[in-house]
């Protein structure tokens, strides 16, 4: 472990938005004095995956001054807060992969995280159907996978079966997966915040990231053998200095690595996903979580049934390019983004392989007939009268050259100077707020490993 040099008394604001059990209202702007304008650790980015990780290095580290540098004027505004709500089990996830192991445990650790801070959430489980003959095969490899996982209380079941946990739900065969849940998984993020400010930690929110560079020498030299601080500056001209950097930029992870001289690639390209909702005089149709058998064809899940912690149940979503890395409407366009986005080898290798799939998503995502066709072959009764539209969501969706998903987690540092004193998050992936307390755990020895705390 290293110590802190004291240069000088330094004040920061820092403020968070507290949600639900903690409070419904911004809170008052809390200034902070620390004995020191350099912190030891500087986490960039208040999303889920960042606040878990920072909460559990103050955990392991409490002698040490973090800080939390989030763009938005409140936390969890983007992924974490736009999100279908769910509590993952771990089924789809090839056996001994990170993703796997990390969901079925931060599953269990979000349970019991929620027990302990009074949180709700609802186990209302979930099938995950097979309508047609041909899907069968699939859905029992599925179950195997889900075994292999060790994903508790799994049963395959029948039509019969399907019919008395979900009455208007018609299929021949499903996984039964009563370990799934749902959540408000912003409440959450905001509980994490929390106990990392009560624990002494710092949050600077409205700081946009621009530049991390070395900070210059100072004339008289490094203090107690130190090396010269990072310089974080915001696009504001403030700056924060900090002995090591880890950045969990979900969106922008790609372009806050590559400010430390790492790879552009994997790139980041967002895609929307929009849902419908179930009017309410209809909620009776759904009774917990309803999803289709995967297809190994296409890239992305399909459409399903999701109810969620204020009683609403979303239908949903599709997925289609977002032309900008926050575009929640399709009205929303970044030049920058979306440039970014169609000029990348990648994606037109992604577009090459997908194209029929990636047409019919985007014929779905404008008639809202044609996504009550898809979901009516597990709920029959459902019309385009039960639903409305509904909220949007973006993903953070990590692109190798290849035109091939990232589908499990890339760390990366810095280059020279920088490249033992800055680790990235490069990809986070879905489901990464079930896991965020088992990422963060991997996160924090990673930490540990590579800045030698």
């Amino acid at each position: 472990m290293f110590t802190l040099a004291f240069s000088k008394v330094g004040q920061l604001n820092c403020f968070y938005r507290t949600w639900n059990g903690v409070s419904n209202s911004v809170t008052h702007c809390l200034t902070r004095q620390i004995h020191s304008g350099t912190y030891d650790v500087a986490v960039i980015g208040g999303g889920i995956v960042g606040l878990a990780a920072a909460r559990e290095l103050i955990l392991r580290h409490p002698a040490l001054h973090f800080i939390i540098l989030e763009k938005e004027k409140e936390l969890a505004c983007h992924q974490s807060g736009h999100n279908s709500g769910v509590i993952h089990s771990g089924i789809y996830y090839k056996p001994g992969s990170l993703k796997a192991k990390l969901c079925v445990r931060g599953a269990a650790l979000t349970y019991n995280y929620c027990t302990q801070k009074g949180i709700p959430y609802k186990k209302c489980g979930k099938l995950i159907v097979a309508v047609e003959q041909e899907e069968i095969p699939r859905l029992k490899a599925l179950y195997e996978r889900g075994l292999e996982n060790n994903v508790p209380d799994l049963k395959l079941i029948g039509a019969t079966e399907i019919q008395k946990k979900e009455p208007y739900c018609r299929g021949l065969m499903a996984i039964d997966s009563p370990f799934t849940g749902i959540v408000d998984w912003r409440q959450v993020t905001l509980s994490y915040a929390k106990e990392f400010q009560e624990l002494g930690g710092a949050v600077s929110t409205d700081f946009e990231v621009k530049d991390i560079c070395m900070a210059p020498e100072s004339p008289e030299g490094s203090i107690d053998g130190m090396k010269p601080p990072i310089s974080i500056k915001s696009s504001k001209g403030e700056e924060v200095q900090a002995q090591y950097v880890l950045t969990c930029g979900g969106l922008y992870s790609d372009r806050l690595s590559q400010m430390s001289g790492c790879s552009p690639e994997p790139r980041i390209v967002p895609f929307r996903g929009d849902y419908l909702v179930l009017k309410p005089k209809k909620h009776y149709l759904v009774m917990g979580n309803i999803y289709p058998v995967p297809d190994p064809r296409f890239p992305f899940l399909g459409v399903h049934f999701t109810p969620r912690m204020d009683g609403s149940i979303w239908l949903g979503p599709n997925a289609i390019l977002a032309f900008k890395r926050e575009g929640y409407s399709m009205w929303d366009f970044s030049p920058k983004d979306f440039l970014n986005a169609v000029c990348f080898s990648g994606l037109h290798k992604l577009v090459i392989k997908n194209l029929m799939f990636g047409i019919a998503e985007i014929y779905r995502g404008a008639f809202i007939a044609a996504q009550v066709k898809q979901l009516q072959r597990y709920i029959p009764e459902l019309t385009k009268d039960d639903i409305q539209r509904g909220p949007s969501g973006v993903r953070a969706q990590a692109l190798d050259k290849d035109g091939n998903l990232v589908d499990d987690f890339v760390f990366d540092g810095g280059v020279g100077a920088l490249g033992s004193r800055v680790l990235h998050v490069r990809n986070a992936p879905s489901p990464a707020a079930t896991s965020s307390l088992a990422i963060a755990e991997v996160i924090a020895d990673e930490v540990v490993g590579r800045f030698q705390l």
